[in-house]
């Protein structure tokens, strides 16, 4: 089967599948008469891929496979589609998160020293249902504390292949902060007329507005947009890793969880990391 007669069959499968797919599912839709091996497929996959330049859409490899996803230019006018407002993530939760990526196989009482405060058990519970993280083992040490990994979903959501594909803290190290860059404008002077004579009604008015600047306090907090995976990566690992992830990677190099697991006491089917 040549090349062009291939890629219709699996650009039709990779739409239809409601999961990215590996070469090798893509490979068992054939029979052993097409004579289709994994090679053709994956340049047919090349090919669509190559098709996809100047579209808004592209065919992205992560960490389960191959899938059609909407590019990120064009994202924000087709987000508009669903009417639901988005997650949203408190800072404490992304830099648990960040520190998990970056340091895995790590302990919950190791992201508290790092971070210097203590880890919510809801912040946990929240990545794990999720299940952005998951336990890859215990360290061999008293209170047998557990160890945390990210998942395949984890790479799945933030659009990443592997963990290679993670920015270097170097790179992070350099990057400004989002929320230091806004210039601070005054506002225009503003002039009120027609005062409020009766007290309890200028009392009133001053109360209504101190509760409205309180609820936009609450609302301005650090919390973050669950946007599209790439927007949520930047968020991520620029907004929160710069503070709470650098601070231990100058003490100790970047390892992956393979390496940090040796000295623990880890099971081998849980420990195993995302290719």
């Amino acid at each position: 089967m040549q090349i062009e007669q291939l890629k219709p069959i699996v650009e039709a499968a990779l739409l239809a599948a409601s999961q990215p797919m590996t070469v090798a599912q893509l490979g068992d839709l054939f029979s052993e008469t097409d004579e289709i091996g994994h090679e053709q497929i994956a340049r047919a996959l090349e090919s669509l891929a190559a098709d996809c330049e100047g579209r808004g859409v592209e065919l992205k490899e992560i960490a389960s496979g191959f899938r059609y996803q909407v590019r990120q230019e064009v994202h924000p006018w087709i987000s508009r589609m669903w009417t639901e407002k988005p997650s949203r993530y408190s800072r404490a939760l992304l830099e648990t998160l960040a520190l998990i990526a970056y340091r895995q196989p790590i302990t919950r009482p190791e992201i508290e020293q790092i971070r210097g405060v203590v880890v919510s058990s809801n912040i946990i519970k929240t990545l794990e249902e999720r299940e952005w993280i998951r336990v890859v083992g215990y360290r061999d040490v008293p209170g047998k504390p557990a160890l945390f990994g990210t998942t395949r979903a984890f790479l799945d959501y933030f659009n990443l292949k592997s963990l290679d594909q993670l920015p270097p803290l170097s790179e992070i190290r350099d990057m400004e902060d989002p929320q230091m860059g806004f210039e601070q404008t005054p506002l225009p002077a503003r002039v009120i007329k027609d005062l409020p004579i009766d007290p309890d009604e200028e009392t009133a008015a001053t109360e209504e507005g101190t509760e409205a600047a309180d609820t936009a306090t609450e609302a301005g907090g650090h919390a973050l947009d669950d946007d599209a995976p790439d927007h949520a990566t930047a968020a991520l690992f620029t907004a929160t890793t710069a503070d709470a992830a650098t601070a231990s990677d100058e003490s100790e190099p970047t390892t992956t969880a393979d390496e940090a697991a040796a000295p623990a006491d880890v099971d081998n089917d849980d420990a195993t990391q995302h290719s």
